[in-house]
């Protein structure tokens, strides 16, 4: 049986949406288009060859 008192203890109330929404957007998390913009520009960089990222057997 579900003892309600302990389950109450046990309760943390969520963040109000301000609250959530700075506490995501304070941490520096990196997207696709990050990802996608940081290989491209080591693609371009005329010193890389791309050649060499290839797994040879």
């Amino acid at each position: 049986m579900i003892n309600f008192e302990e389950e109450l203890k046990k309760f943390y109330p969520s963040l109000e949406l301000e609250e959530a929404q700075e506490a995501i957007a304070g941490q520096d998390l990196s997207d696709v288009t990050d990802i996608l913009v940081a290989m491209l520009a080591e693609g371009n960089d005329p010193g890389s060859n791309p050649r060499s990222r290839r797994v040879r057997r």
